[in-house]
């Protein structure tokens, strides 16, 4: 939703030295973004809480920067927003200590249930054994009106998003850059999908801005700060997930665990977890209690996929077919097909980056979408 003043969001939002709780106190204490940004000196020394050291960089940035020219630059990228004030911007967000005061958006916001939202963090190398059970969790929510959400990386990440895709649910990815970027690249399909059919991604950073290693963690309170809950998927003792997981808490939203094998080492944290109070999460009526929901289906969402709906090309279709109906070997495919081994191990391999199928620990491959 674009106000008079979006401008003025909008420039605060380009000056990468400055963070989101800077711009709340001056917003805060002028009670306008736009007398925040055009303050002068002597008022900004004055506001409570700030450095002055922190109000030296404002102005040094804020001298080369016209809001008129940042409101452009976004619209030229066709990127949407939502500020701290809009009416849209989400309500447990709102509620974190440091919430982003400005959110870009790619996808549709009424796509997404806020107040069912559960996010879902874990290993970047997380075990085949966990991501299948995670997905046996997700597809129990089959045709509801429960969000997940996640920060779009590979590992749990990925595999969250795409068990909600493939049970109709809505989902919301939070990335750690601009959208300038895709990152991981192999998460493309992922991107596009959520954007133009499941849900929504957000990002705090201007568009340039390239994913560096500390915005990872800095952009999971977004992830815990949008959710009624969060579930561990796996972790390591020194882990992403267990910031998020310490995040949740902070932020006195419900955390929860999957359990996984004592012998994998992403799951030390899980345990610690666990043994501090985290609810033991093995089905998704586990959740249900945890947050006290209910199930509503979503009658609005269809309620299977057929071959003819799926982005596939015809080699892509063939192979699918097969592997559809039963989990097949790469040799039985060459087998029942006569497909060159290289051409079939790239058309496998697209198959897997657009979400379709998986390869299990026992080499067969598997679908992951219900053909009903």
């Amino acid at each position: 939703m674009i106000q008079d003043d979006s401008k003025y969001w909008l420039a605060f939002a380009s000056i990468e030295e400055i963070g989101s709780v800077f711009i709340k106190n001056l917003f805060e204490h002028f009670g306008s973004i736009k007398s925040a940004w055009c303050a002068g000196a002597d008022e900004l020394y004055k506001v409570e809480n700030l450095t002055k050291s922190q109000i030296n960089v404002f102005l040094n940035k804020r001298k080369d920067i016209n809001p008129d020219d940042c409101l452009d630059y976004i619209k030229n990228k066709n990127l949407k927003f939502i500020t701290y004030t809009d009416i849209d911007y989400p309500f447990l967000l709102r509620q974190i200590h440091n919430p982003p005061v400005t959110l870009f958006y790619k996808g549709d916001l009424t796509r997404c249930n806020f107040d069912r939202t559960l996010a879902v963090v874990g290993s970047r190398k997380a075990s085949e054994a966990a991501k299948t059970v995670l997905t046996k969790i997700i597809d129990e929510f089959k045709n509801t009106d429960i969000c997940i959400v996640s920060g779009l990386a590979v590992g749990i990440d990925g595999c969250a998003h795409q068990a909600a895709i493939k049970n109709n649910l809505s989902t919301i990815g939070v990335i750690a850059s601009g959208f300038d970027f895709v990152y991981p690249k192999q998460n493309k399909y992922l991107y596009d999908k959520i954007e133009n059919e499941s849900g929504v991604i957000f990002s705090e950073y201007w568009p340039a801005l390239d994913p560096l290693p500390w915005r990872f963690p800095h952009r999971n309170r977004i992830v815990t700060g949008l959710s009624k809950g969060t579930l561990v998927a796996e972790a390591a003792i020194k882990s992403g997930a267990l910031i998020s997981a310490n995040l949740c808490l902070e932020q006195n939203r419900e955390l929860m665990c999957m359990p996984g094998l004592l012998t994998n080492p992403n799951t030390e944290g899980i345990y610690k977890l666990i043994k501090n109070g985290a609810a033991v999460v093995t089905r998704a009526q586990d959740i249900l209690d945890t947050l006290n929901w209910d199930i509503v289906v979503n009658t609005s969402q269809k309620q299977e996929s057929n071959i003819e709906t799926l982005d596939l090309t015809e080699d892509e279709k063939t192979v699918f077919e097969l592997i559809a109906t039963n989990e097949m070997t790469v040799d039985s495919i060459v087998s029942q097909t006569g497909m060159d081994f290289g051409a079939l191990t790239v058309i496998l391999m697209n198959l897997e980056l657009k979400g379709f199928v998986k390869q299990t620990d026992g080499g067969k491959y598997m679908s992951l979408v219900n053909m009903g």
